[in-house]
C-alpha cells in the first residue's frame, strides 16, 4: 500500500466508500462525481500506480478486473452495455495514481465524443 493514495486508504477502510463488490484482490466502488446512472470504479487491492505499470505478474487480476465489471455493470442497473474506460498517466488524463477501471453504464452512459479537430 501507498501511504499517500486515495484509493489505498480506501481499501484500507481508512475512507469510506460505497462498495459494489470486494474480495481479496479486488474492490468495486461507486464514483463520488458519477457521470452517468451507472458509475463505479473497479481497482486491484495491490498498488499498481497505472495500467503502464501492470507487469505479467498482474494479468490475472486484470483479467479478473474486466470479466467482473460485465457482472457488476449488469447488476448496477446496466444490462444493454456499459463503457470501460481506464485513464492511463498524463496523457490519459488518469487523476489517481492507483490503477482503476471506471465502468459507466445506464440508459446514455456518455453522450457520443464530437472528435475535434
Amino acid at each position: 500500500m501507498e501511504t499517500d493514495c486515495i484509493f489505498c486508504k480506501i481499501v484500507e477502510g481508512k475512507i469510506p466508500s460505497r462498495k459494489v463488490f470486494e474480495d481479496d484482490e479486488v474492490l468495486a466502488f461507486h464514483d463520488i462525481n458519477p457521470l452517468a446512472a451507472v458509475h463505479f470504479m473497479v481497482i486491484p487491492k495491490k498498488h499498481i500506480a497505472s495500467l503502464s505499470d501492470a507487469g505479467p505478474e498482474d494479468a490475472a487480476v486484470l483479467g479478473k478486473i474486466l470479466t467482473l465489471a460485465a457482472r457488476l455493470a449488469r447488476e448496477q442497473g446496466s444490462p444493454d452495455g456499459f463503457r470501460t474506460i481506464v485513464n492511463t498517466g498524463k496523457i490519459g488524463r488518469q487523476d489517481v495514481y492507483h490503477l482503476h477501471v471506471h465502468i459507466i453504464g445506464g440508459p446514455n452512459p456518455l453522450p457520443r465524443m464530437i472528435a475535434k479537430e
